[in-house]
């Protein structure tokens, strides 16, 4: 079996990006992903995580220039596609591993587990994801598919792929950031009932546009857990919700909750971290910047290969340029819902 070394990692990753290339017309599943400034052009097989493209993605609706790429969801048995390599040193450094592909212009993740390589050359705007199988991969990536890929990119024209919920009226929104059970999406979901807007949860694409800082959608999906599932009230509206994901939590979609479906962007005017209150009502409450910066960043580093210290510049310039706010919540989704919208309108708490 073939093991893969720093010294041979970039090789590495052009040989399989080259292989899939060729063997384009091999892949049984082609599909476009149309995003903010990107038209993706898919290859797979059939499968759960080709549905997940169909169903989990959003599609950009403004009419603007869309740079075009190209990306391979590839395993053996389609076409030239090789068999995934094994990591061939004692130890693996992520670091490292990613900085020996920068300075070949490459991006790249290694997932031991599952021998699951991800590629992305920059300037071509061409990735492969080399699994096993057809859904070969990580459980959290049928949720937010193509997630690193969309992160490599926008991250080279200066945008984040940031780990937050949001929710809006009127075109002006809040960023939602913290650790997983602190409710974001609990309060995306009771906000999307309440009729208020929202670009996603969990993952949405922030850009600076001058002084402004604009969110966008990328995915549709949202997720609860049943006991959340429940005290929101969700069974009246998806009777049938599916089996819990990896997570142990329903996975659905924002149109599920909104006729109108994720919002084309939000003009985000604050960031709000979300904690379970216990309390009858919400509050919102001024905290520093650095208690921000700590909600917002390590999560959405973490949880994205490379780019660490860019990754720490854009969330610490927009805690510069946003008020950051404390939001207690309370007890009934339809009370939390009507404290952001009432916040919105008069722009302070």
């Amino acid at each position: 079996m073939q093991r893969v070394t720093l010294d041979g990692l970039a090789d590495y990753a052009r040989e399989v990006l080259a292989a899939c290339e060729a063997g384009a017309g091999s892949f049984p599943v082609q599909s476009r992903v149309e995003l903010p400034g990107l038209s993706i052009d898919v290859f797979s097989d059939h499968g759960e995580l080709a549905a997940a493209l169909g169903h989990g993605m959003a599609t950009a609706k403004d009419a603007g220039h869309r740079q075009p790429a190209r990306i391979f969801l590839a395993h053996p048995g389609i076409g030239s596609v090789p068999t995934p390599a094994q990591w061939g040193e004692a130890l693996f450094n992520p670091q490292a591993f990613s900085e020996r592909l920068e300075a070949d212009g490459l991006r790249g993740h290694y997932f031991h587990d599952l021998r699951y390589w991800q590629f992305y050359h920059v300037e071509k705007r061409r990735g492969v994801q080399l699994m096993l199988s057809a859904d070969g991969c990580p459980p959290w990536e049928f949720g937010a598919p193509l997630r690193c890929f969309l992160h490599w990119e926008y991250a080279a024209r200066g945008m984040r792929l940031t780990h937050a919920g949001t929710l809006g009226a009127g075109g002006r929104g809040v960023l939602l950031a913290g650790a997983g059970g602190a409710g974001k999406s609990g309060t995306v979901a009771a906000g999307l009932l309440a009729g208020l807007e929202s670009v996603g949860d969990d993952y949405v694409l922030v850009e600076f546009d001058g002084d402004r800082s604009v969110a966008r959608p990328l995915f549709t999906t949202l997720k609860q857990d049943p006991t959340g599932f429940d005290r929101l009230g969700l069974a009246s509206r998806l009777p049938d919700p599916g089996p819990l994901n990896w997570q142990g939590k329903y996975q659905f979609r924002v149109q599920d909750l909104s006729p109108g479906g994720v919002a084309e962007k939000l003009d985000i005017v604050a960031l709000t971290v979300p904690r379970i209150s216990g309390e009858a009502k919400s509050a919102i409450t001024p905290i520093s910047r650095r208690d921000a910066l700590m909600a917002l960043a390590p999560s959405g580093i973490a949880q994205m290969p490379g780019e660490r210290e860019s990754g720490f510049r854009f969330f610490g310039e927009l805690t510069r340029r946003l008020p950051c706010f404390h939001l207690a919540l309370g007890r009934r989704g339809e009370e939390i819902a009507e404290t952001i919208a009432a916040f919105l309108d008069r722009g302070k708490p």
